[in-house]
């Protein structure tokens, strides 16, 4: 197309209609579009169609130069205020704000930001929301920056703006993509596309949320997936020249290319991924480079070569550098750096800068819930709200005074039946001759007992689908589960040839299939009892028993989440005097993993029997969850 017919398919001021709005009204175009509005915009004799092209010049500017982007928009701010046009001194005032965040400026585009807020359209808002969202986003607050996603959405919705609707879905991918919940966040990018696809404009963001879908399915191994949402990605941001996405892109295609181990390909992708940061002269896309070149070269086994990488891209980071996100995962890759080069001291620094940064980003989504909850309600809902959850908490502190009796209580029954064991032994030793009796007696008592803590079980059971309250609910019922897996040490007992040990690994086995069964997870989940037979006395064998409950159904609860498949791995070895205990699994980790570090009940139940056996305890988070214990393997005589 000649560059006069380009011209006219975007500017005519011969006709009614004298601007075809880039990327709203038109997208038959190439790179030379910017050109076309620098040209065009002095020449307009309407005010709104010059502010509204040169809106639209310094806005996409900023997918090219920020400093470039920031002058149009200065140019316009001072032609607005000139002319008194407060309408769209803050439009440009949005524009404003996009550009300041993305040098890193946060403060000022989120006060510009607000400024505008207060001097456009409603039409205008779901636009400022969305590069408030950007900005808290930018700042680690990813809680308030999906809250400001939400309100863009239904903002959106209000307005049928379809547009601002798939931007507001794309957004939520993004966020969920980034707290690693990638199948939420697929389905969320893949509606967002549909909705830009039914504009038929291949805008900014569409460009964008291609690139979103692709990290997406690159998170679930979907490589080729992957590779095709890039590839599109791409042939969009060289038509119009995008090169914010651009970049963005090549950093995926560094990481792609890395699992991949085509390391060729990879380099090629870092390459480009730093052209682009440059071209931009933004510090943020350049971080994310060099972030991803070393990450590559970790997985390459090029330490020194990660380390130097790595450091610059944390050099390139300044102070007030937001995005804890990006930061922490670039100490990180230089903590694995370092040890992969036995610098064991500069990976622990390294590692201990990202497990506080980890914990920034986790206090301010827990800051973020609070905000959310005084957002929803208003000045009358608050006041009830605040004194309605102050009587749920006096009535849970009764519940859980309630529960540490009846706890308290069971445990006196423990004590009183070890005694009476202990008692039928040392009478055993007395008298030999009555030794058939006193083993029908023994073997009575375990029965007696395992039906006694099934009635105990089943109470539990039964009072449980009785409460209303789902946390005592939620309770009752754990504590039915620790009596079922004492209730199946004393059938064992009594079924067993030994009156006094029990064979553990296929009692782990029948736990195991226990409390999957009670979860409904049988056909997803699977247990391994990794061990050879091993017998331990009942004292012994109890906590452990109890201990390995709480781990799978912790598991179970948080491990797996939307019906994943897992395996979770069981092992019990005796080493001398001390027992080895690893409970494993393949579940999310940490993020939505939370029980074992947690303060509730089961948590406290696992660090008192711990203690009780003189073990200890050691937590695991690098893929999935293990917990490892070791105990005082006190044989009874």
């Amino acid at each position: 197309m000649s560059p006069e017919l380009l011209q006219s398919q975007i500017i005519d001021f011969t006709s009614e209609n004298s601007y075809n709005r880039v990327f709203v009204d038109t997208d038959n175009f190439g790179i030379s579009y910017l050109d076309i509005l620098e040209r065009s915009y002095p020449l307009s004799e309407i005010d709104t169609i010059q502010f509204n092209i040169l809106n639209d010049l310094a806005y996409y500017w900023h997918t090219r130069n920020l400093t470039k982007a920031l002058d149009f928009t200065k140019e316009g701010l001072q032609l607005t205020r000139e002319k008194h046009d407060t309408l769209w001194e803050g439009r440009f005032q949005i524009t404003e704000g996009a550009i300041l965040l993305r040098m890193e400026k946060l403060d000022s585009a989120r006060f510009v930001l607000e400024s505008a807020m207060k001097k456009v359209l409603k039409k205008d808002l779901p636009l400022v929301y969305t590069q408030l969202g950007y900005v808290s986003e930018r700042q680690g607050k990813l809680d308030k920056a999906a809250d400001i996603a939400m309100e863009t959405l239904l903002l959106s919705q209000e307005l049928n703006d379809k547009r601002a609707m798939a931007v507001a879905f794309s957004d939520l991918s993004n966020l969920f993509w980034k707290q690693s919940r990638f199948e939420k966040a697929l389905e969320y990018g893949l509606k967002a596309l549909v909705l830009f696809e039914e504009r038929g404009i291949s805008d900014l963001d569409y460009d964008f949320t291609l690139y979103v879908v692709g990290n997406c399915y690159l998170a679930l191994n979907k490589h080729e997936e992957a590779l095709n949402y890039y590839e599109h990605s791409i042939a969009i941001g060289e038509r119009y020249g995008f090169f914010n996405n651009l970049c963005d892109v090549y950093i995926s295609m560094v990481y792609l290319n890395a699992y991949l181990n085509d390391f060729d390909a990879a380099v090629l992708a870092g390459h480009n991924a730093i052209k682009y940061g440059e071209l931009l002269d933004n510090n943020f896309m350049l971080m994310r480079s060099w972030l991803s070149i070393g990450t590559s070269q970790n997985l390459q086994g090029k330490y020194i070569s990660a380390i130097e990488s790595l450091e610059r891209s944390i050099d390139i980071a300044t102070d007030d550098f937001g995005d804890d996100f990006y930061l922490s995962q670039a100490y990180e890759e230089l903590g694995k750096a370092y040890a992969g080069n036995h610098n064991y001291r500069e990976a622990y620094q390294a590692y201990a800068e990202y497990d506080k940064l980890e914990k920034e980003i986790f206090t301010a989504e827990a800051d973020q819930h609070i905000s959310l909850l005084l957002t929803e309600f208003d000045v009358a809902q608050k006041e009830s709200t605040i004194m309605v959850q102050e009587n749920q908490i006096k009535k849970q502190r009764s519940r859980q005074t309630l529960m540490i009796l009846i706890g308290g209580l069971l445990l006196m029954i423990l004590l009183l039946l070890y005694n009476t064991i202990q008692t039928n032994k040392k009478k055993n030793r007395l008298l030999k001759k009555q030794n058939d009796e006193k083993e029908f007696l023994l073997k009575e008592i375990h029965h007696r007992v395992k039906n006694n803590l099934e009635i105990v079980s089943s109470l539990l059971s039964l009072q449980s689908e009785q409460v209303l309250d789902l946390k005592v609910a939620d309770a009752m019922q754990k504590s039915q589960h620790r009596v079922h897996s004492m209730s199946m040490i004393h059938q064992k007992l009594y079924q067993g040839k030994s009156f006094s040990s029990i064979e553990m690994k296929e009692y782990f086995k029948n736990l195991g299939s226990y409390i999957i069964d009670i979860f409904g997870a049988s056909d997803r989940v699977q247990i391994q009892c990794e061990m050879k037979e091993l017998q331990l006395d009942v004292d012994t064998a109890i906590p452990i028993g109890l201990i390995v409950n709480e781990l799978l159904t912790n598991s179970l609860k948080y491990a797996f989440p939307e019906n994943r498949k897992g395996l979770i791995k069981i092992s019990l070895t005796e080493s001398g005097n001390q027992l080895h205990l690893d409970v494993s699994d393949n579940g999310v980790g940490k993020n939505h993993h939370e029980n074992i570090g947690g303060t509730g009940f089961g948590t406290q139940l696992v660090e008192l029997l711990t203690r009780q056996l003189e073990g200890k305890m050691s937590l695991s988070i690098k893929k999935g969850t293990a917990v490892s214990f070791e105990f005082q393997n006190h044989k009874a005589a």
